[in-house]
């Protein structure tokens, strides 16, 4: 009895260990940057999302395609989400079914908080998208999370007359 307990604990070692070391895979690749990089109190930036997918993958334009941000002190953000509609994404058309035009970057404006602390700071957000794997005929309903560094000075952002 002993040495089938320690075997089904080392199992358990191993299995649990190569679930915690497996990486998720996504057909959706996101990166993030902010300009400019160095940001004053109430400055206004942006946030540019460069979206690609793996080949032979479409990202759908419906049900939704959504950009969702975690809440920041630091940003304001004119909302919380923003769908392809909102954003004026392109669509191109294939075989009858619409599609999202991902090629251009996305490109979402905001301003730094009065009350933004000085130092370094990320801002959260995920894609939730319906990916459709032409060739094979199905749809994966997935998201993609993605971070960007920025920082803040302390100083307050005076607009020029």
């Amino acid at each position: 009895m002993g040495s089938r307990n320690v075997v089904s604990s080392l199992f358990l070692i191993i299995l649990l260990s190569i679930f915690l070391t497996a990486k998720e895979v996504s057909p959706l690749k996101v990166e993030a940057s902010i300009s400019p990089k160095r940001l004053s109190r109430s400055q206004e930036g942006k946030i540019t999302l460069k979206v690609s997918v793996d080949e032979g993958i479409a990202i759908s334009s419906q049900p939704s395609f959504i950009i969702e941000f975690s809440s920041s002190e630091e940003v304001v953000l004119p909302k919380n989400f923003f769908t392809a509609s909102d954003l004026e994404i392109e669509t191109t058309e294939e075989s009858g079914e619409e599609y999202l035009d991902l090629k251009e970057p996305i490109e979402i404006p905001f301003s730094v908080s009065l009350e933004a602390k000085q130092g370094n700071h990320i801002l959260r957000g995920k894609i939730k998208y319906f990916a459709y794997y032409k060739e094979e005929g199905w749809c994966l309903k997935s998201s993609t999370k993605f971070s960007v560094p920025f920082y803040t000075r302390r100083t307050v952002f005076r607009k020029r007359k």
